[in-house]
């Protein structure tokens, strides 16, 4: 499996294990967030701490993600972020779209400010 999908209190935390968020890993992570957010899950944290690269495909998963939490008026978060694949979201200018935060634990506090 190239990601651990872990269901807690107030949001689902998607940790992506792979070390490539490319072509081979982006649909398996689509269905998984929409299987996710069909569930009712609203917030989601995507977690990229493992990811050293990502492609358009990858860049594609996640906008999936944010788009359906914000369809179900929750919160999506982007964390873990190395210097390589936070350099591509700003180019694509998604840096002013998204939630990017440092750590599991900013993001968990992020989804729980934005819940009261």
């Amino acid at each position: 499996m190239d990601f651990k999908i872990e269901k807690r209190d107030n949001h689902t935390l998607i940790q992506v294990l792979d070390e490539k968020l490319d072509t081979h890993i982006a649909p398996n992570l689509k269905s998984e967030l929409v299987l996710v957010s069909g569930n009712g899950e609203k917030n989601i944290i995507l977690d990229l701490s493992n990811s050293r690269y990502c492609d358009s495909s990858g860049l594609s998963a996640i906008l999936v993600a944010n788009r359906l939490c914000k369809n179900a008026k929750g919160t999506f978060v982007l964390t873990g972020l190395n210097e390589a694949v936070e350099r591509l979201i700003t180019i694509s200018q998604l840096d002013t779209v998204l939630n990017i935060v440092e750590s599991i634990d900013a993001a968990e506090k992020m989804i729980s400010d934005n819940q009261n």
